[in-house]
Parts: structure tokens; sequence; C-alpha cells
């Protein structure tokens, strides 16, 4: 095992092995949840429960060897919501163009991981502006949950008002958030999975779903779904911006994601050249990850912050990955329990995860007026407009015109300047 340097890191191979599995207990319910989400956009569930453990399988044993970080990747949280409810479902853009998108943004991020640009596009945006961002997506998701539930629906009046709670699969949406709440606050190892599978227990019983009939079966064919991208489709100047968007979100999340895994674990020490490669290895193996997963049928794949558990466990290195990943093959079996889970016991999930991300607002500074500014369009705009695009698009342009106003110089470069012009072309082809 000295592939891993484990000596060298001051770990074991017990140790990874218990990381590893503590991480798959924590980010297991990635594999029904994005089924269920996707295939709102009409792909099958079958193909994409094998698709998204596949992909799951692929990125994290990728990272564990490339970049040697115990850091874990599957398909990314918001941008599959917005992949399904803004793209397709939203824009009407058939879901093999937007898996066309996803693909072009993966192009881009790969050839620029190997160049200065990331850095250059990090320095450029300000850090309160990458939180409002993931803030943003987490009232995204947050409201595609509710609504998902039940809990908000469509009134031609106000617009959206409060659901039917007596209709019982209302009921079990707020059953399996309590559960979810419950057993995060609690802070109970795999609480998302543990709260589907207890969500779906009780729905099973009341006879709100059916039970599964097998627990296990053999995998599900990919075919419907791997290869069906349509790349000149989504090379259009119309979807210009939701792939800038993909890319940029992307970059931005999995920066998140590895600057709060990498504090824990000591692994990306800026002011350490090592901890520099590793951070830019991981962000390479992010990259050809979301490449691989267009082609097999599943949207931006990204670093999970489900990481953190395993680096709690003791988790140093890829070992970690590599041992997480290898668990997640035991998910292309489990077909069956997947397909009995009830969508209620899913969306609860969404909007956990929403509070999660909408905590970063507790980072950033509201007495500088442009990032007040931006941070509230940016957030509120995600959610009203279901578009991940047009809150960025606000935002940043904002963020430019209240510094020229101010005349702020300092923090005006060509970065945000750039950004500032794509998102005024959002608007002149929207």
């Amino acid at each position: 095992m000295d592939f891993f340097k484990l000596k060298q890191n001051g770990t074991s191979v017990k140790t990874e092995l218990s990381a590893g599995l503590t991480t798959f207990l924590t980010m297991m319910y990635i594999v029904p949840v994005n089924a269920i989400i996707m295939s709102k956009t009409g792909m099958p569930m079958d193909a994409l429960i094998t698709a998204t453990a596949l992909i799951t399988v692929i990125a994290t044993v990728l990272n564990g060897l490339w970049a040697n970080t115990p850091v874990a990747m599957s398909v990314g949280m918001g941008l599959n919501a917005y992949f399904t409810f803004g793209l397709v479902l939203g824009m009407q853009i058939p879901w093999q163009t937007a898996l066309g998108v996803v693909f072009i943004s993966g192009i881009i991020f790969v050839v620029l991981s190997f160049t200065n640009f990331r850095i250059w596009v990090l320095k450029s945006i300000p850090d309160d502006v990458r939180r409002s961002i993931s803030a943003g997506i987490g009232a995204f998701i947050a409201f595609v949950g509710l609504q998902q539930m039940g809990v908000v629906v469509n009134n031609d009046a106000v617009l959206v008002g409060l659901g039917n709670l007596k209709d019982p699969n209302v009921i079990l949406g707020f059953v399996g958030l309590f559960f979810v709440i419950l057993f995060w606050a609690w802070k109970v190892k795999g609480a998302f999975i543990i709260a589907v599978f207890t969500t779906s227990v009780i729905a099973w019983v009341f006879g709100i779903a059916p039970y599964p009939k097998e627990f296990i079966s053999l995998p599900a064919s990919i075919s419907p779904i791997f290869l069906e991208l349509d790349i000149m489709g989504a090379l259009s100047f119309a979807l210009f911006p939701v792939i800038v968007t993909f890319f940029v979100t992307d970059l931005f999340d999995s920066i998140g994601t590895l600057a709060g895994v990498g504090n824990r674990a000591g692994i990306f020490d800026e002011n350490n050249q090592k901890g520099v490669e590793k951070l830019e290895k991981t962000l390479e193996a992010d990259a050809a990850a979301t490449l691989a997963g267009s082609l097999i049928g599943v949207s931006t794949t990204t670093s999970f912050a489900e990481s953190a558990s395993g680096v709690e466990e003791g988790g140093k290195t890829g070992l970690t990955a590599v041992f997480c990943g290898l668990c997640f093959v035991l998910t292309i079996f489990m077909l069956p329990l997947f397909k009995a889970i009830p969508s209620n016991a899913i969306y609860p999930i969404l909007v956990m995860v929403g509070v999660l991300m909408f905590s970063e607002l507790g980072n950033i500074n509201f007495k500088d007026p442009a990032i007040a500014i931006s941070t509230f369009l940016i957030v509120i705009l995600m959610p009203l407009t279901y578009s991940i695009t047009t809150g960025l698009s606000f935002g940043f342009m904002a963020y430019l015109l209240v510094r020229l106003m101010r005349r702020e110089w300092e923090y005006v470069n060509i970065g945000v300047i750039v950004l500032a012009l794509i998102s005024f072309i959002v608007f002149l082809v929207h």
C-alpha cells in the first residue's frame, strides 16, 4: 500500500477502510435520490440507478488513484435538480440535449483543469459571491424539494401557495423531513439514507407505497441513456449561458467542498506545493468524471461534502476513496429496493441539503453594499425564476454595477467584467 503513502500520512489500511465505509454510508442516498430526480425528465429510472452507482464508483476510485485524496464524487445535488427542473422541464430542452450541455461544460472543465484559468477565476470572484452562489442553489433545490413534496403548489392568485396538508403523500413528506432533521441533528452516521429507509418503511406499513417484492437483482442496463447525448443540439448560442453556468457552478461547488474537507484533513494547504498539487489533481478527476458521467447518462459530477465524514474517521489518503467507491458496487444490485422507495421519502433530502448550503449566508459580509445586493439577487432569483443561470447573471451584473457606482476600482478585475458581460448576454438571448 506504499502507493497511497499510508505511513507518510500517518494512517493505516484499517483506518482507511473504516473511513471509506463511513463516507459510503453518509452519501449512499445519492443513488436513489438522483435517479428519482432525473427520471422526471423521462429518462428510465432503472438505467439511472445503475448509471448513478456506476459513475460514483468510477469517479471516486479515479480520484483515489489519481489524486490520492479521501474525496468521494458522484452526481452533484443542485445541478441535477437544475438539469431536470430548470433545463428539461423548465426550458423544454430534450434530456439528450441537456446531457450535451453537461458534456460540453465537462470538456471545458477538463481543458481548463490543466491551465491556470480555474485559479484565475477563483481569484477573480470574491469569496462572498461564491458563498452566495452556494446559498442560492440551496434555496433553489429546497424550493424544488418542497414543490415535489406537494407542500408548495401553484396558486394563480399569488403564484404559489400551501398544498393539501391532509394528503397522505404530503404528510409522508413531512414525516421524512422530520426524520432527516432528527438524524442529522443527532449526528447519526448515514443520517440521510437512514431517514429515507425509515420513511419508506412507514409508507409501506401504512399502504402509502407498495412493499418491495425483492431487495436485490441483476443490474439494469444503461443502454437507454448510454451515449444518448445530443452534443450538436447543445452547441447553440441560446444554450451558451447555461453551459457557462454548469461549468462555473461545478467549479465553485468543487472548490467549496474541497476547501471544507481539506481544512479538516489538512491536505489542501495553499502554502504547501504538495497541497496545491493534490487540489489540482482532485479538480482534474472531478472534471474527467463530469465528462464520463455525461456519456453514461447523468448530470454533472462533483466532489461530495460527505467526504468530511470519512476524514473525521481518520481517512487521509486515496485509499479511503477507493474503498468508498468499491462499496458503491453493491448499490448496482439494489434496484428493486430503490424503486420501492416513495418519492416523498426522497425529496425531504433536497430540502435538508438546501438548508446546509443556505447556511453559507452566515459567512457573508452584508455590510459591503456590492456583496449585499448581489447576494440578495442571487439567492432570491434562483428559486423564484427556477433558474440558477438567471440568479448568477443578476448577481454578477449587480456586483459590477455597484462597484462602478461607488468607484471601488480596486474590486473590479477582468474576471468580474467577463462574467458580468456573459451575464448580460443571457438577457440578450433569453
